[in-house]
């Protein structure tokens, strides 16, 4: 039997989604805690993953399981096992050709970005921070070059093992709440730390550093080395993931503003 869950997560004291040798991921945590439930050791796949310090509201993984469980067993069975920073939201059976990453059709991130003077205190490991006044207008324009379908090697971290640089964004936005500036990003697929790297950029354009036709040199340049350096995790939020209705899964819910 194949079970999909929907899983959140404060990133904050952990070293990421990906199981590690040293332990302390996300996947550590939620595979020994579905173990418990099944009575056997249980792998999960995930439909993105993420780095150290970074949130999840929508995760989607999926798992195989010999064992008959109730749904409500893989929700509030398993949060009974897991850390206060990890939950699952829901659980659904779903077809065995379903997968959590390669049936993605796109996956969105939201990167929360306090723009004031002073550091944030309450909403540390929440939000990034930059200290001076950004000019949202000029991100906002050198966001939507983004739009469409490239070749994101600028963006791409060295360390990236995506088969492709080429990716397809759906929507590149940027707005002002108060102090908070909030980036939205939507596409098919992500590189290893693309959106932070695409939000160090777009600093740069807001603090005047460049004009938003950078943005586009920069893209088509194709070189991490021309670019800003990769931005804080504290601030990003893996926020959903879209399926085809096929699958019969949740909508992906709300993205939050404030966190």
């Amino acid at each position: 039997m194949r079970i999909a869950l929907g899983v959140e997560y404060d990133g904050t004291t952990f070293a990421g989604w990906q199981s590690q040798t040293h332990g302390n991921t996300v996947q550590d945590a939620l595979e020994e805690a579905l173990g418990r439930i099944a009575a056997t050791p249980v792998r999960v796949a995930c439909a993105g993953r993420t780095d150290a310090g970074v949130h999840a509201l929508a995760q989607v993984v999926h798992f195989d399981v010999a064992v008959d469980r109730p749904d409500s067993a893989w929700v509030r069975g398993v949060n009974s096992y897991l850390p206060p920073q990890v939950a699952v939201r829901w659980a659904r059976p779903v077809a065995d050709d379903f997968h959590a990453r390669f049936c993605a059709l796109s996956r969105s991130y939201r990167y929360i970005l306090l723009n004031r003077p002073v550091r944030p205190a309450v909403q540390h490991g929440r939000v990034g921070w930059f200290h001076h006044t950004l000019d949202v207008d000029a991100m906002s324009e050198a966001a939507r070059l983004l739009l469409g379908e490239h070749d994101f090697s600028a963006f791409r971290a060295a360390e990236c093992q995506a088969k492709s640089p080429v990716k397809h964004c759906y929507r590149a936005d940027v707005a002002r709440d108060g102090e908070l500036v909030t980036f939205d990003f939507r596409a098919n697929a992500f590189l290893h730390h693309m959106v932070r790297n695409i939000v160090g950029a777009l600093v740069y354009v807001g603090k005047g550093n460049h004009s938003p036709q950078w943005m586009a040199e920069l893209l088509a340049s194709r070189d991490r080395a021309r670019g800003a350096p990769t931005f804080d995790p504290a601030g990003l939020y893996f926020a959903s993931v879209e399926y085809a209705p096929e699958w019969g899964l949740p909508p992906p819910g709300g993205i939050i503003i404030r966190p």
